[in-house]
C-alpha cells in the first residue's frame, strides 16, 4: 500500500511538472527576429516518461509538428514555421509588426506510436522604436534551416558587424528565397535554396555599404555572367564561406528620408455645383457601312467558295476510277482481294445461325481422306497457264 502510495505521488508530480512546462512564454521588441526552435528531445520526454524512469528506455523516434494560432486553422501572418524532415526540429521564426498577445499552439505526433503532445507558446510583442538604417544581405550557399539557430546567426551578426563598423546591429528578419520567388534548386551537392538575412542599426552604413550604390558597382550586377562582379576591396568579412554575400542583391534602405505621406482628399458638401442647363449633344453623322460589308462578309465568301471548289476538283476530278484501277492490278491479287471480302460477308450472314453448314472459306482444297479436290472456279483457275504473263507472280 505504501509502495502504490509513492507510485501515484510521483507520478503526480511528473504529470504536474509537464502541465506546468507546457506553456511557454516569450517577450520581443516589435521589428526584432523571432526564432524559436521545436526540440524532439523535449517532446520525447513528453511521450516515453515512465519508460525512463521505471525501464531506462531510450527513444529517437521521427516526429511531425503541426503549428496554429490558438482556435485559428493556421498561423499569424508575420510568422512562419518550417521542419525539412521527421528527425529534424522544427522552427518558429518571423518578426512581429504590432504589439499584442499572439497564443500559438503546437503538436507533436510521434511517428512511431502516434501519440501526440501539446504545447502553448505565448508571443508578447511590445513597441519599440524602428531601426532607421537596415540592409538586406543574401546568402547563396545557405537554407532556411542553417540559419535559425542561434549559433548562426551569432555567426552571421559577427560578419556583418565587421561589414557595417559597428556592434551596434540587431536581425530584422530571415527570409527563405523560395518565399520570395526563387526556384527550387535541383537535389545534388552544392545546390541550395537561398536565405535573404535583414539587419538594421541606429548608425549609418559603412564605406563598404556605401560602395553597392556606386555607378560602377551597378554596371556590374546589370552585365550578369559576363563579367564576373568583383568584391569591392576590403570588404569580404565572410570567415566561413557559406556566409559570403552575394553582393549584387545586397540593398540598403534608409527610413529617415522616407516621403511624407500624400494628404487626404479634402471633404466637399456632397452637391455639384450649378454648370448651366443640359444642352442634349447632336446626332452622329451617318456612316456607309457597305464597305464594311464587303470586307466582312463578300471576301470570306469568295474565299470560302474557292476553297471548296479547289477540294471538290481534288477529290473526284482527280480520281483514277475503280475500272482503271482493276485493270492495273495483278489479276491473282484481285481474285485474293475479292475472296477475302466474300469470305468475310459469308461470316457475317452466319453470325445470327449457328447450325449453318462450315463456310467454303474454311474447307481445305485438298481432302486427303476422300482424295477429292476443290472444285475449279470457271472464271479463274487456281494455277495460271505458262504463257500467262503475271505467273511469275506466283509462289514457288
Amino acid at each position: 500500500r505504501v509502495l502504490f502510495l509513492k507510485t501515484v505521488l510521483t507520478l503526480f508530480c511528473v504529470a504536474s511538472l509537464f502541465e506546468a512546462n507546457a506553456e511557454i512564454k516569450y517577450t520581443i521588441p516589435v521589428g526584432k527576429f523571432f526564432t524559436y526552435e521545436l526540440l524532439r528531445e523535449t517532446f520525447q520526454n513528453d511521450f516515453e516518461p515512465l519508460s525512463k524512469l521505471y525501464a531506462e528506455r531510450f527513444y529517437d523516434d521521427p516526429m511531425v509538428f503541426k503549428c496554429n494560432r490558438q482556435n485559428f486553422p493556421d498561423l499569424p501572418e508575420w510568422l512562419r514555421f518550417t521542419q525539412r524532415h521527421p528527425y529534424d526540429n522544427g522552427f518558429l521564426y518571423g518578426t512581429p509588426t504590432s504589439p499584442g498577445k499572439t497564443v500559438i499552439e503546437i503538436y507533436a505526433v510521434n511517428r512511431r506510436s502516434y501519440d501526440a503532445a501539446r504545447h502553448i507558446l505565448v508571443i508578447k510583442a511590445t513597441a519599440e522604436k524602428t531601426l532607421p538604417y537596415q540592409a538586406e544581405f543574401f546568402l547563396k550557399l545557405r537554407e532556411i534551416e542553417k540559419v535559425l539557430p542561434s549559433s548562426v546567426q551569432g555567426e552571421i551578426k559577427q560578419d556583418v558587424q565587421k561589414l557595417w563598423d559597428t556592434k551596434a546591429l540587431e536581425i530584422i528578419n530571415i527570409t527563405n528565397a523560395l518565399d520570395r520567388g526563387g526556384r527550387v534548386p535541383l537535389p545534388l551537392a552544392g545546390h541550395f535554396e537561398g536565405v535573404y538575412v535583414k539587419v538594421g542599426s541606429e548608425r549609418y552604413f559603412s564605406d563598404c555599404l556605401m560602395r553597392v550604390t556606386t555607378p560602377e558597382h551597378q554596371k556590374q550586377c546589370k552585365a550578369g555572367d559576363k563579367v564576373k562582379v568583383k568584391v569591392p576591396g576590403g570588404c569580404n568579412f565572410c570567415n566561413i564561406p557559406s556566409n559570403c554575400i552575394t553582393w549584387c542583391k545586397t540593398e540598403l534602405f534608409d527610413l529617415t528620408k522616407r516621403q511624407p505621406a500624400p494628404p487626404a482628399p479634402a471633404m466637399g458638401s456632397g452637391i455639384l455645383e450649378d454648370g448651366g442647363d443640359f444642352s442634349a449633344p447632336e446626332s452622329p453623322p451617318s456612316r456607309d457601312f457597305f464597305p464594311d460589308y464587303i470586307v466582312t462578309v463578300i471576301v470570306p465568301l469568295i474565299l470560302a467558295i474557292v476553297l471548296c471548289l479547289l477540294l471538290a476538283y481534288i477529290m473526284f476530278g482527280r480520281r483514277e476510277g475503280v475500272a482503271k484501277r482493276n485493270a492495273r492490278t495483278n489479276q491473282i491479287q484481285l481474285y485474293h482481294h475479292h475472296t477475302i471480302h466474300g469470305n468475310a460477308d459469308e461470316l457475317r450472314s452466319m453470325a445470327a445461325d449457328r447450325g449453318a453448314p462450315p463456310p467454303r472459306s474454311t474447307l481445305p482444297m485438298f481432302n486427303f481422306r476422300s482424295g477429292g479436290g476443290a472444285p475449279d472456279s470457271p472464271s479463274i483457275p487456281l494455277i495460271l497457264a505458262q504463257h500467262d504473263p503475271y505467273s511469275d507472280t506466283l509462289p514457288r
